[in-house]
């Protein structure tokens, strides 16, 4: 009896590990995360975002003027905005359209008709209390603090949320506009920081306000799209890059700016990293700034914001409790990263945020072997293991706007740092994390073209490689036993057809091997004493003899 039980318990256990229950998912769901009839119709050309920002009763308002080319005639438009914000008014050749409402959706019925090929706009008033975000940047919202010399300290941030928290959009990640203007107007004595060029100031002396333009000349995702208001200094710099010389902004709360000059000076040591391994900076023309913001940092697109406390590590502490993240700022160096995995090349579908965030993960990793070698690189990624939980799928659910396990971090980074072990060639590796950045540039992506990119460079077949590690929650068992000159083994716990080469040590001599699902048996050269496996695989090993 005691047998039986503990069989239908290890039955269940199993069964709720690998298939998790999954959510249940609403109309809203489905509104807010797939490519819907009316969004798929009209392709975003351009946003003016013109918006007054309150601090005195935490209001926002304005309007955002949305340009877009018809792709085919329809007559409904999607915009999506989430209350307590409301949608006042849309019009279109100065006529004001019906708006229907259904949740955070406003379907907007036009007049006009809509050809294919034409470039048409339409303007959107809104105002209202927007979501004051619960914990940024994972809750988002907008943040309204106050810096120690009591001025008012605001940012926004979305990501998952989504833009339409604090303003009016085509919130669906598969589109953006081709360039964008943010004018934010806030009371004379702040500034508004945004992203791209700064191109104009305007004094508002009727109501004592200024406005700040700022324009971005790249696509944008609606995410990376931010705010930050507060009594900022600015200071710059030149970085000598692949395309020329980039601009670096830095906008800090006064009363930091010494040791914001000293303490940025490591973004000059990311660019010239990142640039090394993933190719030019992806926004010469828009520059890079780097924004101090009142929580610890986001991704926004050349307006990375900042909270770290001016401190290297996370709030301090290394991430991969290994030493060598206690000599760089993470915020600094992974935020940043995501100008290239994330804000150039953007998934459509946040269940495939993987991308963002692997990919940056493991650029830690490379941003501590281009300063400190091979090894340390390698020792870093290895110790970030300590936080993989296993616990569901790294790729989320499609058309609902679900991301998958927070896994999609450091296991996502072992992952890739295992591939190239797989690979096996760190030259070859290096050209497919470029060859990534220039063949996806400036381009919404599904995780599936970026996996079949890099099996196509590797001249591999790496479909169940990536079941294995990203639709999978287990980890694969490399499973062994010697009989003299005889080594026999097999993967197991792992997905139909995964037959990952592996690197193993017999008696400390380096032999590279490949396993499949059915016991091989192969002849070594001598009696083995010793197997260890290679630890730069993220693998389990079983030894079957029990040795």
């Amino acid at each position: 009896m005691k047998r039986l039980v503990f069989i239908v318990f290890s039955v269940i256990f199993t069964e709720s590990f690998l298939f998790p229950q999954q959510p249940v998912f609403t109309r809203q769901d489905t509104l807010r995360g797939s490519i819907t009839p009316e969004r798929e119709w009209w392709d975003l050309v351009y946003y003016h975002l013109n918006i007054n920002v309150n601090p005195a009763d935490s209001t926002i308002s304005g309007t955002n003027t949305v340009v877009y080319r018809v792709l085919k005639s329809h007559t409904v438009m999607q915009i999506d905005l989430q209350p307590p914000l409301r949608l006042i008014s849309a019009t279109q050749d100065g006529r004001r359209l019906k708006i229907e409402q259904e949740g955070n959706a406003h379907f907007i019925h036009l007049e006009k008709k809509q050809e294919a090929g034409q470039i048409n706009s339409i303007v959107l008033e809104y105002g209202g209390r927007p979501r004051i975000a619960p914990n940024p940047p994972w809750q988002g919202g907008i943040t309204w603090k106050y810096d120690r010399r009591g001025n008012p300290f605001i940012a926004s941030s979305c990501q998952g949320d989504g833009a339409s928290l604090w303003w009016p959009c085509k919130d669906h990640m598969y589109d953006e506009p081709d360039s964008m203007l943010i004018s934010v107007t806030v009371p004379a004595n702040l500034v508004d920081v945004s992203n791209g060029r700064l191109r104009s100031v305007t004094e508002n002396k009727k109501n004592r306000t200024k406005t700040w333009n700022w324009f971005v000349s790249n696509p944008i995702n609606n995410y990376g799209v931010n705010i930050n208001i507060g009594d900022y200094v600015h200071f710059s710099e030149k970085f000598n890059g692949e395309k020329g010389v980039l601009d670096c902004d830095y906008w800090v709360l006064r009363d930091n700016l010494e040791k914001a000059k000293e303490h940025f000076k490591q973004v000059q040591l990311m660019l010239k990293a990142f640039e090394y391994w993933f190719g030019p900076y992806p926004f010469y023309e828009d520059g890079y700034k780097l924004v101090e913001a009142p929580y610890l940092g986001m991704e926004h697109q050349s307006s990375v914001t900042y909270g770290n406390g001016y401190q290297n590590g996370y709030l301090g502490r290394d991430m991969s409790g290994t030493g060598w993240g206690d000599s760089w700022d993470f915020i600094i160096v992974h935020e940043s990263g995501h100008e290239w995995f994330a804000n150039s090349i953007t998934y459509k579908d946040i269940a495939d945020m993987w991308v963002h965030e692997s990919f940056i993960n493991y650029s830690e990793s490379l941003f501590v072997e281009y300063y400190h070698g091979k090894e340390a690189g390698a020792e870093y990624v290895r110790g970030t293991r300590r936080s993989i939980r296993n616990d569901r799928p790294i790729v989320g659910i499609y058309n609902v706007n679900y991301e998958g396990s927070g896994d999609m971090y450091s296991k996502g980074g072992n992952m890739l740092h295992t591939l190239r072990q797989v690979i096996g060639d760190d030259d070859k590796w290096r050209e497919i994390l470029r060859g990534l950045n220039s063949e996806f540039w400036h381009q919404t992506v599904d995780g599936s073209q970026i996996e079949e990119y890099i099996s196509k460079k590797a001249g591999m077949n790496l479909k169940p490689f990536f079941d294995q590690y990203l639709r999978d929650v287990r980890i694969p068992v490399f499973e062994y036993y010697v009989k003299d000159k005889s080594l026999t083994f097999r993967w197991n716990n792992c997905v139909q057809g995964f037959n990952m080469p592996l690197k193993i040590y017999v008696n400390k001599k380096p032999l590279i091997i490949n396993p499949s699902a059915r016991w091989t048996t192969i002849t070594l050269e001598e009696p083995a004493s010793e197997i260890k496996v290679d630890r730069d695989y993220y693998v389990a090993v079983l030894d079957m003899m029990g040795n």
